[in-house]
Formats: structure tokens, C-alpha cells, sequence
């Protein structure tokens, strides 16, 4: 009986050592096509069931196939939902050995999921590519377009503190890339968004702290005007820390003195330690000072 055949090499390959699996050909899987439509159910068992002993085995590639033909078979069994988790099992086990052929497979649940109604899950999965795209495929634009289109999905089903988080994302890789507006506009958006807030208005003053650099970058000008913008609009930012660092800067900016610049910043650092999205605006904002040298040693 074929279905029993199948069965005997799946335990058979159970007993075979990691370098053997990675060896084998998927001939077993082939017997497969022999079930006929009336036992397609076995056959996602066993891709599915194939899919997990390649995982046992770290041969993530197999893996992320059997996954995949067990997805495709569902779908001819309208199990939209089986369809969709296979892909993402397909996904996460090709993350491992082939990152854009994660990316498809993640973006096929997506397509499942989203005609399913299902925003929020949807959301999640592309944070996951988003991710995908800034570790391994390091491509930034493309990690944005996946960070917003989660926000989107997230403010659509009212998630705002999940939307709020993809957008900071969004935020921080704007100003990087140098589209400095885009940077402000989502900065203000969260930063307003959160300062009624019990919880997190302690936050605000970083988001209108991050804004106001961005400004900064842009004009000097339109930087001390969004400055009392911000004061006026969230009174708890006049005493921040954050401000006093950002008059220094203004002070020093006008008066060209890269010294006083960088002074201010070290006593900043002193306390609050500047990570890399704060040192790489700052060094920015300073290299428009003239002669200056361009670091805040």
C-alpha cells in the first residue's frame, strides 16, 4: 500500500544521521503523486510531516519545500487557513538558508490572510519580511514599504501602539535615507499620539526630541520655530533634558562654534547615552557648521 510505503521511509528517515538527509533526494516524496485527489489530506500529512524531519535534520531548504507543497495542496482543498500557516512554516524555515524565498512565501499567507479578513496577522508577517529586509537582504526602502504597510493594518483594526511602533521604524530608517519631512511627519504623528497617555507620554519627548534634529538637519529656522511648536504643544518637553541639549546646539550652530557644539553633546552623552540614529544626526547637523572637522570627539 503506498500510503504505508510512505509511511516506512518517513520513520526509516528518522534514523538516518543529519549529513545522509541532506543528501537524499525528495524520490520519496515523489510516491506522493501516486495518492490521486482522494488522498490529498494524506499527502499535505506527509509533505507536512516530511517538512518537519528536514527541520530536525537543519536542512532548512527541503524544509521550507515540503511546507510549500503541502500549502499549494491545501489551497486545492479550499483550507485556506492550513494553506496559509504552511506558508508561513514554509517561511520560517527558509529564513534560515534563503531569505527571498522566505519573503515569498510569507507574502503568499499574506495574500491568504488579508482576503481571510485577518489585518492584524497579516501585519505581523510583514513585520517579519520587513525584518528579513534590514538584517539579511539589507535593503532599506524595501523594509519601510513592509513597516508601513503593517501600520496600516494595524491602525485599521484600531492596534494603535502596534501601528505606533512600525511607524517609529519608518521614521528612523526616513531620516537615515536623508527624507527628512517624511521623518518629521511621523515623529509628530506618534509623539502627539502618545502624549495624552499616561503610559507612554514619558516617550513623547523623545519622539519631538528626534523631530526637532530632523528640522534641525533641514534649517536652522524651521527648527527653533517647530522647537516652541512643541513647547507649547507639550508643556513637559520644556523641561526635558532633551531641550536644553537642543538650545545648546542652536546656540553653538549660530555661533558656528563647533566646540561648544560638541561640549554639549559630550554632557548630554554623559548621562543618556547617544546610539547610533542620534550620533549619525548629530555629526550631521555639526558637518554644516564651517570648518568643522566632522566628529564629536
Amino acid at each position: 500500500h503506498i500510503t504505508f510505503l510512505i509511511a516506512r521511509e518517513n520513520t526509516r528517515l528518522l534514523s538516518i544521521s543529519n549529513q545522509q538527509i541532506s543528501s537524499l533526494p525528495l524520490s520519496f516524496l515523489w510516491l506522493l503523486g501516486l495518492l490521486g485527489n482522494h488522498k490529498v489530506e494524506d499527502a499535505c500529512e506527509m509533505y507536512a510531516r516530511a517538512a518537519n524531519m528536514f527541520k530536525m535534520a537543519k536542512n532548512w531548504s527541503a524544509a521550507g519545500n515540503a511546507f510549500c507543497q503541502a500549502a499549494r495542496l491545501h489551497m486545492q482543498l479550499q483550507n485556506k487557513l492550513d494553506s496559509a500557516t504552511s506558508f508561513v512554516d514554509a517561511g520560517n524555515a527558509y529564513k534560515k538558508a534563503d531569505p527571498q524565498e522566505a519573503i515569498n512565501c510569507l507574502n503568499q499567507a499574506i495574500d491568504i490572510y488579508t482576503d481571510m479578513g485577518r489585518f492584524t496577522i497579516a501585519a505581523k508577517h510583514h513585520i517579519t519580511i520587513a525584518e528579513i529586509y534590514e538584517s539579511e537582504l539589507v535593503d532599506i526602502e524595501k523594509a519601510i514599504a513592509h513597516y508601513e504597510q503593517a501600520a496600516d493594518y494595524y491602525k485599521g483594526e484600531e492596534s494603535n501602539s502596534s501601528a505606533n511602533k512600525c511607524l517609529l521604524k519608518v521614521g528612523h530608517y526616513s531620516a537615515q535615507l536623508e527624507q527628512y519631512q517624511k521623518a518629521i511627519e511621523i515623529y509628530e504623528q506618534v509623539a502627539m499620539s502618545t502624549m495624552d497617555n499616561p503610559l507612554l507620554k514619558y516617550n513623547a519627548k523623545e519622539y519631538f526630541f528626534k523631530a526637532s534634529l530632523c528640522h534641525f538637519i533641514v534649517d536652522e529656522l524651521n527648527a527653533k520655530l517647530a522647537i516652541e511648536k512643541y513647547e507649547e504643544m507639550f508643556p513637559a518637553f520644556s523641561d526635558s533634558r532633551e531641550l536644553k541639549l537642543l538650545k545648546k546646539l542652536l546656540e553653538a550652530h549660530e555661533e558656528q562654534n563647533s566646540e561648544a557644539f560638541t561640549e554639549a553633546v559630550k554632557e548630554f552623552d554623559s548621562v543618556s547615552r547617544l546610539d547610533q540614529w542620534l550620533t549619525t544626526m548629530l555629526l550631521r547637523i555639526k558637518k554644516t557648521i564651517q570648518g568643522d572637522a566632522g566628529d564629536l570627539k
